[in-house]
């Protein structure tokens, strides 16, 4: 095993700062009601004709409520609701690709949840195939599709495998079933294991394991075995996330026993616990959590300097326009984010009478987007060039504003300032998000942390570590 971390009473202050998870500037927080004839504007003047594009569908159904989910999703076992959710997917498609100016087709699709096979592979299948008609797919385009591992049954694998899907997400969290029982969500390691097995057989080999940290009763030891667990199915990734216990917006998680949850101490440990397990199997520690074999494209990415961030998390896809389909869904163009409708009710009203169901979002200026150059390139590469002629236009200003943030983590041991370069130690790693968020206009609560505050953080962003 690596040997543990040194701790400083300073790490676990930070470790409990709250802090925006940047996969996008500025943030979803910063998100305000945004009209549909604006986006219509983006996407005429945004994309070009050569252009990929990258599309997000998401379907907010699960069959049951696991009581750790901070995604928009509800339980549901009602035929007539999901019939009715997947005809106003092809309807939104419809009004896209009308909306849409000539492009280069689709390069990375990723369906996400809730639990995206509550669609059926027959209701899978009719939007993919619409999209093929409607968008048309790149040579070598990347389907993805998140699942949930105790459904997946043969046919569904197959199913999906024919529809043309070549990646696979299964959430794991846990495989301890004390810590299962509550979190709510039973799934024997047998599941799981029959889940890839299934998959692969399929012909879909790319595989996606989920785990996750600080959930109640888990200990560093248990979040270790997990990550053992996992590494022992040879997924191509990994992610390791920490639990945000956000009870004040998530109001299915008071169910979970806040007494229970680990505290920031254990945090810490048990993130590095999980790294350690899966460098010694072999994983590349790729940005903030996640974890790849090193002949994997996100592995080679984050190598040559090409690793991108968008709300999916760490990625490959370098499409200039990431385009956002159901109820929630999010999209990023060049001058701006724009969000559907998040309830069920508002998105299937908004579509039914013809229009594009975009509710909320955040233009982006010159000066946002510089800024979000500099976080996703500290956030993917763990170090970023500081002279101003690399940034351009707006560079120097930014970063004079960075200067005193950056060097309040270097008196801390977390990031290494020489020549003009910052570089992240490995004590700073846990906190990356912090780091990123030197390049954020607005100042950091956990800031006035290094000053002696005791101040943690707006309730609406999840913990540091």
């Amino acid at each position: 095993m690596m040997q543990p971390e040194p701790r400083l009473p300073t790490d676990l202050l930070l470790a409990e700062a709250r802090v925006p998870r940047y996969t996008s500037y500025p943030t979803a927080a910063a998100f305000a009601p945004l009209e549909e004839a604006r986006y219509r504007d983006w996407l005429a003047t945004d994309i070009a004709p050569d252009d990929p594009l990258s599309l997000y569908v998401h379907v907010p159904f699960c069959r049951e409520l696991c009581w750790y989910c901070g995604c928009n999703t509800k339980p549901t076992r009602s035929a007539a609701r999901i019939a009715a959710y997947a005809a106003a997917l092809l309807a939104e498609l419809d009004l896209l690709a009308a909306a849409l100016p000539a492009h280069g087709g689709v390069q990375h699709l990723h369906f996400g949840g809730g639990t995206p096979s509550m669609l059926g592979v027959a209701g899978i299948d009719a939007v993919v195939r619409s999209l093929r008609e409607r968008l048309g797919f790149r040579p070598g385009a990347e389907l993805a599709i998140e699942l949930d591992p105790r459904h997946v049954e043969p046919a569904l694998a197959e199913g999906l495998a024919t529809a043309g899907f070549n990646r696979a997400s299964l959430g794991v969290q846990d495989i301890a079933p004390e810590v299962q029982a509550r979190i709510g969500r039973l799934q024997p390691d047998a599941v799981v294991v029959a889940a890839v097995a299934r998959l692969r057989q399929a012909g879909i080999a790319a595989i996606n394991l989920d785990l996750m940290y600080g959930l109640p009763g888990q200990s560093a030891a248990q979040v270790a075995r997990t990550a053992q667990f996992a590494a022992s199915l040879r997924p191509a990734r990994l992610a390791v996330f920490g639990y945000a216990h956000v009870p004040w917006m998530k109001p299915h998680q008071q169910a979970i026993d806040a007494a229970a949850l680990p505290d920031a101490a254990v945090r810490l440990e048990q993130a590095a616990a999980a790294e350690s397990v899966l460098r010694q199997s072999g994983y590349v520690a790729i940005g903030l959590d996640h974890y790849a074999r090193p002949e994997d494209k996100l592995a080679l990415a984050a190598q040559a300097g090409r690793l991108r961030r968008n709300f999916q998390g760490y990625t490959t896809d370098a499409a200039p326009a990431l385009l956002g389909l159901g109820a929630s869904a999010i999209g990023q163009l060049r001058s701006g984010q724009a969000q559907n409708a998040a309830q069920e009710k508002d998105w299937l009203g908004l579509v039914a009478a013809g229009r594009l169901p975009i509710v909320r979002g955040a233009p982006t200026s010159a000066e946002e987007r510089l800024r979000w150059r500099m976080i996703e390139r500290v956030m993917c590469d763990l170090e970023l060039d500081l002279r101003p002629a690399a940034w351009g236009p707006g560079g120097a200003a930014v970063l004079e504003t960075a200067a005193p943030r950056l060097a309040a983590l270097a008196r801390e041991g977390l990031v290494r300032l020489r020549d003009q370069h910052l570089s992240l130690t490995l004590r700073g790693r846990r906190f990356l998000r912090l780091v990123a968020a030197c390049f954020d206009a607005n100042p950091q609560p956990w800031q006035r942390l290094l000053a002696g505050e005791a101040v943690a953080g707006p309730a609406r962003h999840s913990a540091a570590v």
